[in-house]
């Protein structure tokens, strides 16, 4: 079995956060943050990062209410989500990542106290959380 490698989106209107992961290993690392618009990254920035690592598959998380029920920022990461798609080719899963944010707060804090909590920094541990996740739920 070959490895893919594989990164992650944590969509936020503000920042949105990248992991790369290996499916052979299934293991994520935090890449980095991106800076949005009201949701819009520069997608100047998201090109160099695809071209650089060539994922054979991106996953975006997918944010839902506790009881599975969409919220409108869902709408806006399955936009994100085809405009990968759309603009890159590039194959997108999406993932529910309820909790994730809260997961990865927790974890920096424990690992750094209040000066690892800066958005990026969670945004992008968010979105390991995502991958990491993902490859638990794949046969």
């Amino acid at each position: 079995m070959s490895s893919r490698t594989i990164i992650a989106f944590d969509f936020g209107t503000r920042s949105i956060g990248a992991a790369i992961g290996q499916d052979i290993t299934r293991t994520a690392r935090a890449l980095r943050a991106f800076k949005a618009q009201d949701g819009s990254p520069d997608w100047r920035q998201i090109e160099a990062l695809l071209k650089e690592w060539q994922p054979a598959l991106v996953v975006v998380g997918l944010p839902l209410n506790m009881d599975g029920s969409e919220q409108p920022i869902t709408a806006r990461a399955r936009k994100f989500a085809n405009r990968l798609h759309g603009r890159f080719g590039v194959q997108v899963a999406l993932h529910d990542e309820r909790l994730s944010t809260v997961e990865a707060r927790a974890d920096l804090f424990s690992h750094g106290g209040f000066r690892a909590l800066d958005k990026g920094s969670v945004d992008a541990a968010s979105a390991v959380i995502i991958l990491e996740s993902w490859f638990e739920q794949q046969p």
